[in-house]
């Protein structure tokens, strides 16, 4: 979701690379570029050690779905977007095609002798099917019912999106590793691939430059480094006329530029851990293609880069668990390329970020179709010996040593053992409310006790048309009703970037607290009006949220909801299982939580405690959701008194339960 802008800086790569990025020099240092790729022809004898690696579960995948019906996405499914918001019928089965084709390449790649025909007769059956699908877009995507009020995709003027990306780059890959059986056992099919890329991809990108992803309004998000890296993956292995190739790579880096421009030099993106992976991950995956293409010419070793591969290690709050904001869950998904993660930290000299993905990639399990072909083929083509997958735990990884604090968002991890998820981690954030897959959660936190968060952020629900549409803020993960944020008066935060968070004081290693002016995120006068103060104490185990406001006699004009109340609330959304005492305390635990096996818990105490507790349980009917957390959320209301609701103080304080 593209709503606000970032300042952008000089771009980076034109600036390192100058005229090695033209298109007069790419065409040189692009000649051949196929034969110093990594990824080798089905051919070469590494895909016979390839074939030692753990690929047991996508062999019976691929074995049982053999020669079966392959999934057919219909223009009933395609239609379903339009008609009542279901993006999940036609993507599914998208999806599930590609990710059947990704299993057979791979199967066709290790098989021995190469080819083995039944493999590859299902290879040329996924590949044919992808050519003769009337759209590459997924239907959320596809602007033909806002031009046209058609529900069915128009063959003349394809939509250039992540799917169209993502199917191009997987028939560019299968291309390369099979090309030769192609043409043996199915003459003519590769020459059709070339003629849709050319038809759906490289015409619609060399002669509009109309796509929002593009950046060219200065507003860069994930769709721009995802479907560029795609994209140079397709020029270097389905276009043949030189000039063309070096022309469609050239735009690429262009592309690439604006988004590494937008890039704050703390390395932080807006969209959190899970998008970076299909952010920034692809925009390092593209970079890595390019330099591998040139044979070393174009040259990645950027400061930005540098800042980039540092950032997935600085959310970790131990286990499978992220700090989550924005569109992202809270676990981080199986199937991560954290090989690709490794090989960039160990290319910079960043230590820290290599040992963490080095402990992710070993406990990763085999491949995952779901990733993508080309992450797959670069996976077992690049792990080594392959011997340390499925070893060690998370158990102990390294983590930055006290936390860390990123300026650009103004999120702040502090934990309170130093270079470990052991006792709580305190994250907090800042920011403002027209962040990329914005949630209105300016001013959250999120603590967790050994790894586990318990004052948590629900994350991303299943997306419909409603997500990104103007309705999206009735969604309850996206609202600051179901954040642990204030309400002042019972309000919402506002949407937009002047709906933001004012930093009072920063985090230091000595001193973990962040305080923020929160009064602007409600569209109050003075950003002062209400400040939270988050801190971590290292020496007693506490984590301290302190609320202090002093408001006008009533809500604001334009912000005030329609039946405006003079309560004052403060809320925590918590997962597991909650038990308020008659004290002013509570007990969290993370009984309910599917995949805590060791139990954690919180203890909570507040003053004043006369403050009155409200507790509203969301039962959760999205998978999305309920594989993460359980059954339920609860949401914790501490409305304040009357004599506080003008002016007042409210503190939280957090300790892990013995």
């Amino acid at each position: 979701m593209a709503t606000g802008t970032a300042a952008v800086e000089a771009p980076p790569l034109l600036t390192a690379w100058g005229p090695y990025a033209d298109v007069a020099s790419l065409m040189t240092s692009l000649r051949g570029s196929q034969d110093r790729l990594t990824v080798r022809q089905a051919s070469d004898a590494g895909w016979q050690r390839a074939a030692d690696r753990p690929l047991a579960e996508l062999r019976a995948q691929a074995s049982a779905e053999k020669g079966s019906p392959w999934p057919q996405p219909l223009v009933s499914h395609y239609a379903r977007y339009f008609r009542d918001g279901n993006r999940t019928a036609y993507e599914g089965l998208v999806a599930r095609r590609q990710q059947r084709l990704t299993r057979a390449v791979v199967m066709a790649a290790v098989a021995d002798p190469v080819p083995d025909d039944g493999w590859l007769d299902e290879v040329i059956d996924g590949a044919y099917l992808l050519c003769e699908q009337s759209s590459w877009s997924w239907a959320a995507h596809d602007d033909v019912f806002t031009r046209s009020g058609d529900v069915v995709p128009d063959r003349s003027r394809p939509y250039l999106d992540l799917g169209a990306g993502e199917v191009v780059a997987q028939l560019a890959w299968l291309d390369h590793v099979l090309g030769a059986a192609l043409d043996e056992r199915a003459p003519g099919l590769r020459r059709r691939i070339r003629l849709e890329t050319q038809e759906r991809v490289i015409r619609p990108f060399l002669d509009r430059l109309d796509w929002h992803w593009l950046g060219l309004d200065g507003d860069v998000h994930n769709w721009n480094p995802w479907i560029h890296s795609n994209i140079i993956a397709a020029a270097l292995l389905l276009v043949d006329d030189p000039d063309e190739q070096a022309a469609v790579v050239a735009r690429c880096i262009e592309g690439l530029d604006r988004f590494l421009a937008s890039i704050p030099a703390d390395g932080a993106i807006d969209e959190g851990f899970a998008y970076w992976w299909n952010g920034a991950g692809r925009a390092l995956e593209g970079l890595a293609l390019l330099e591998e293409a040139s044979g070393g010419v174009l040259d990645p070793d950027l400061p930005v880069v540098r800042a980039l591969v540092a950032f997935p290690h600085r959310m970790h709050l131990g286990g499978r668990w992220f700090l989550n904001v924005a569109d992202g869950p809270a676990r981080a998904h199986d199937g991560l390329p954290w090989d690709m993660l490794h090989r960039w930290a160990v290319r910079l000299g960043d230590s820290e970020a290599a040992a963490h993905a080095a402990a992710f990639a070993a406990v990763e399990p085999e491949p995952n179709a779901a990733a993508g072909l080309g992450r797959v083929l670069t996976s077992l083509t690049q792990l080594g010996d392959g011997k340390r997958r499925n070893e060690g735990s998370l158990g102990h990884v390294l983590l930055p040593s006290w936390g860390t604090y990123l300026p650009s968002v103004q999120i702040m991890v502090a934990r309170q053992t130093p270079g470990s998820s052991d006792g709580l981690t305190l994250a907090a954030k800042g920011g403002h409310n027209g962040e990329h897959h914005n949630h209105r959660d300016v001013g959250s936190v999120v603590v967790a006790v050994d790894g586990v968060p318990l004052l948590v952020d629900a994350g991303q629900p299943t997306y419909t048309a409603q997500t990104f549409g103007p309705d999206r803020y009735r969604i309850r993960a996206m609202q600051s009703a179901w954040h642990s944020v204030p309400a002042p008066f019972g309000l919402e935060q506002g949407t937009g970037s002047s709906f933001a968070a004012t930093v009072l004081q920063e985090p230091t290693p000595e001193e973990p607290t962040l305080a923020l002016g929160l009064g602007a995120a409600y569209g109050l006068d003075h950003a002062e009006q209400w400040i939270r103060t988050s801190l971590m104490n290292r020496e007693p185990g506490s984590v301290v949220i302190d609320d202090r406001w002093n408001l006008p006699a009533q809500a604001p004009e334009g912000n005030r909801p329609p039946e405006a109340a003079p309560d004052v609330d403060i809320t925590y959304l918590v997962a597991g299982t909650v038990s308020v005492g008659t004290d002013a305390t509570a007990i969290i635990t993370s009984v309910g939580i599917p995949t805590v096996s060791s139990p954690v818990g919180l203890h909570l105490r507040w003053k004043p405690a006369t403050a009155v507790v409200l507790v509203d349980e969301w039962h959760l009917d999205d998978p999305l959701l309920s594989d993460i957390w359980g059954e339920k959320l609860t949401r914790i209301r501490f409305r304040m008194p009357a004599e506080n609701r003008a002016s007042g103080a409210f503190t939280l304080t957090v300790e892990a339960t013995p």
